[in-house]
């Protein structure tokens, strides 16, 4: 049997390496293109050939694919021009391929502030070039496991998706804890309870909100079979976006601010939800805390 990989530990081409068909990733725009951000050198800051995400094709099990990855060790994945235009163009043209899924391996802190509104303008048209891909029948799976989590506009750009994985290490959020406790004051908000960061923004208590579909083990295998499982349910389905799908969502978080809007901690709400022995959730392994979220009565 072979040793878990961490998804975690591993930078994104070690990813797109291990999730994917053995060398069938084809970088589009590789760093020998030399493609950097035009705002950094201006800064003194460094740059990346790559511009911090590496996109192209890929076969998962077998069927083509398009791909993204983020790298969580240039600035924290942020989204700057060169980097948003990459993931534009890369849903732009699996529209344009008819490819059978983009994955988007997500870690980013969100937009890049060396870059500010264009930064801001490249997550706004990846936002919409997703949606676009997804109204054309193109689905989108996310995958969140890497240190950095998925926070800012790529958190949003997630839960734009088809389909979202996490991992319980992987986080989402709009704003990470640093940004909450500068705007409202530790009170609202202790960064350093690193504890009340993961049951706020961790993958469990994201599936149990319904924010993820899946929750699998930090291991690439199990990613992999993740995203694998996801794209097949696709087959022969319809994955444009519906009136009927939005309105369902909307209905949601509805439901979700009038049971849980008063409810201060994580905790709270899982016993709200009747989950199993609630405050023991942060202990529980992979595969029994399943087990326990299958019995909840909330969302």
């Amino acid at each position: 049997m072979s040793r878990p990989i961490s998804y975690q530990e591993a930078t994104a081409r070690e990813r797109l390496q291990q999730l994917f068909d053995t060398g069938s990733f084809k970088e589009f725009l590789p760093p020998s293109e030399r493609v950097t951000s035009p705002h950094l050198p201006q800064l003194n800051a460094p740059v990346a050939f790559d511009d911090g995400v590496a996109v192209g094709s890929a076969q998962l099990g077998g069927v083509p694919v398009y791909v993204a990855a983020q790298e969580g060790a240039f600035m924290g994945g942020a989204v700057g021009e060169v980097h948003g235009a990459k993931l534009v163009g890369l849903l732009r043209k699996a529209v344009a391929d008819k490819v059978a899924a983009v994955v988007l391996l997500v870690e980013s802190g969100g937009v890049r502030l060396h870059e500010a509104n264009a930064g801001l303008i490249a997550v706004s048209e990846v936002m919409r070039a997703l949606l676009d891909a997804r109204d054309a029948g193109v689905p989108v799976i996310a995958l969140v496991g890497g240190s950095n989590g998925a926070f800012g506009g790529m958190g949003i750009v997630t839960r734009c998706a088809n389909v979202v994985v996490m991992s319980e290490e992987g986080r989402l959020a709009m704003s990470g804890p640093e940004v909450i406790e500068t705007a409202n004051g530790v009170e609202e908000f202790d960064s350093r309870d690193r504890a009340l960061v993961w049951r706020t923004s961790g993958g469990k208590h994201r599936y149990l909100l319904g924010d993820c579909q899946r929750i699998v083990a930090d291991d690439v295998a199990a990613f992999r079979q993740a995203a694998k499982e996801a794209l097949a349910s696709f087959a022969g389905q319809d994955a444009g976006l519906t009136l009927e799908a939005l309105e369902a969502e909307q209905k949601m978080l509805q439901v979700r601010l009038q049971q849980y809007g008063a409810l201060r901690d994580p905790v709270d709400i899982w016993s709200a939800m009747q989950v199993p022995d609630a405050d023991n959730i942060p202990m529980l392994d992979v595969d029994s805390f399943i087990a326990a979220a299958s019995q909840r009565k909330g969302v």
